[in-house]
């Protein structure tokens, strides 16, 4: 057993099922024992997620149980998942960081499409903006920001504009980030980025009520070359990801595709904008 053990969720659920095996045929853990040939006490800890469940052990029971096979061997699969996910978590140092590594991908993306939950999209914020949403965050996130805002600029016009929509929420802009004038600064660069011919901005508005993807912001990007897949990307102030198979980007596309649907337009989300201005 490893040293310090704390069993995971996932382990604890395996746990659960060895024990409802063992209910169902109504033995105890000396019965149950002597037959697969463990102690009871070896059993109580797999059952009660003392002890990690080896995956010989969870066949053994199975066989013993006379559980049908394709039930045992998804069992079996989750204690092999379980020990994988344990080695990945031992420490190491961080081989890839998609939070550095997103203004590169953005860098080589021809769409970009995002929903923020509470804030103003990070390409369109500015300064002072993302210094105020970081201060009382993660202090560490402002330089990623920033980068992620300059490679924006870059891309904003010219030759090879990144075409970008944005959806946000309506509660977004009224998020007094930093004091009154950072946020009408905030606001009216907005308005001034809404009229770039790439960019398409829309607003939920708050009548719309619950819409899909609440408190879970995303960034789609899109390439140019037909190996390179969409990719999205996620974070909370645990961990940063990308999603990468076409399953999850297909569930990320028909949310944004709800999203857009109870959006107001283009010209309803600027008037909207413009009332929050006035209102600061």
């Amino acid at each position: 057993m490893p040293k310090d053990f704390r069993a995971t969720a996932l382990e604890r659920a395996v746990g659960r099922k060895l024990s409802g095996w063992r209910d169902e045929r109504f033995l105890s853990l000396v019965e149950a024992g002597n037959r697969v040939g463990f102690s009871s006490a070896k059993l109580s800890m797999m059952e009660n997620a003392i002890q990690p469940s080896a995956v010989v052990d969870i066949m053994a029971l199975g066989y013993v149980y006379k559980v049908p096979t394709p039930e045992w061997q998804f069992v079996m699969s989750q204690a092999q998942h379980a020990a994988d996910l344990r080695a990945a978590r031992q420490p190491h140092a961080a081989i890839f960081d998609p939070a550095e590594d997103l203004p590169l991908l953005i860098a080589d993306a021809t769409r970009l499409r995002t929903f923020a939950t509470d804030t103003v999209p990070t390409i369109f914020q500015l300064s002072d903006y993302t210094t105020a949403t970081t201060q009382r965050d993660d202090p560490s996130k402002a330089a990623q920001l920033t980068r992620v805002r300059e490679i924006w600029a870059t891309r904003s016009s010219g030759d090879d504009p990144l075409a970008v929509e944005a959806v946000l929420p309506e509660a977004a802009l009224q998020q007094v980030v930093g004091g009154r004038r950072v946020l009408k600064a905030q606001l009216l660069h907005l308005m001034e980025v809404s009229e770039l011919p790439e960019v398409i901005l829309r607003v939920v508005p708050r009548s719309a009520g619950a819409y899909p993807a609440t408190s879970c912001r995303f960034t789609w990007l899109c390439f140019p070359h037909r190996q390179h897949n969409d990719v999205v990307y996620t974070e909370t102030f645990l961990r940063s990801e990308y999603v990468e198979t076409q399953a999850q980007v297909e569930q990320v596309a028909e949310r944004f595709s709800a999203l857009r649907t109870l959006s107001l337009t283009e010209g309803e989300s600027l008037e909207l904008i413009a009332e929050a201005v006035t209102r600061l």
